[in-house]
């Protein structure tokens, strides 16, 4: 049995920028044998839902209206890493693409779709930290 980080949207929490949550039945079922720790970084940052969606450019975050969210992004980064090392996370199960949770692959910047290699940040932050961290859409080694 693990503790794994999980992105709340994943599990049905109506967290992300539109309201809205998108649970997957995969995730859910890891509660059967794991114990999940529901995390939402950009809630966690203090950030409102809804939200203007936001996305990486560089090592910063900008919503389509054009704020400037870093802080926001990296406060809930910060957030979400303490509440893993306060659990004992052994992983981390998160939303693929996003400019928080994604791994690997992100939007790129452009608002259009577009995506890119990179991590979200708090993703980045968390892998920095020796915490393993996987897309809902890969495979598991729990």
């Amino acid at each position: 049995m693990a503790t794994i980080l999980v992105s709340s949207c994943l599990l049905g929490c109506k967290c992300r920028y539109k309201g809205d949550g998108c649970a997957c039945e995969r995730v859910l079922a890891l509660a059967e044998n794991h114990t999940l720790i529901p995390v939402c970084p950009e809630q966690m940052g203090g950030l409102p839902t809804p939200r203007d969606p936001s996305e990486k450019v560089g090592r910063s975050v900008f919503s389509c209206t054009g704020n400037n969210v870093t802080a926001q992004f990296r406060k809930g980064a910060e957030n979400a890493l303490y509440l893993a090392k306060l659990t004992h996370a052994e992983y981390a199960v998160f939303k693929a693409n996003s400019p928080s949770c994604g791994k690997g692959i992100i939007y790129d910047g452009t608002f259009t779709g577009g995506k890119k290699k990179g991590n979200g940040v708090t993703t980045a932050l968390l892998l920095k930290n020796g915490i393993p961290v996987y897309r809902e859409d890969e495979e598991w080694p729990f």
